[in-house]
């Protein structure tokens, strides 16, 4: 059964061809993948690597982790799942605002509002 790897750590100038290079020193790797930034293109400095057996992703994990690729000292470990996280709607919060009264213009708990001029 394949086992997908967390590589942290990664120079900016790795390349997923190189990191496929240097974990199949291990075994057989299914993928190799660096993830970007959307709007730069740039690595983010962490990737993932599948091997196709616990035995090779153990021994990878035993090679890599704490040792350096590329003048930088990587983490190698199994990854988690990803996680379900709610989704934002941009950073934006939709809340009141309106310095304890709601938007219909009435103190929350004193009936209408009262002008008190």
């Amino acid at each position: 059964m394949a086992k997908k790897l967390y590589i942290g750590g990664l120079s900016y100038n790795t390349t997923q061809d190189g990191l496929q290079e240097a974990f199949a020193q291990c075994g057989t790797v299914t993928s190799a993948t660096i993830i970007t930034d959307k709007m730069s293109g740039r690595s983010k400095g962490f990737g993932f690597v599948e091997m196709s057996s616990d035995e090779e992703a153990n021994s990878a994990i035993e090679m890599w982790n704490g040792k350096e690729l590329d003048g930088r000292t990587l983490t190698v470990n199994e990854a988690r799942p990803l996680e379900d996280r709610p989704r934002t709607g941009g950073g934006f919060s939709r809340g009141g605002g309106f310095g304890g009264r709601s938007a219909g213009g009435r103190d929350s708990d004193r009936g209408p509002r009262q002008n008190r001029w």
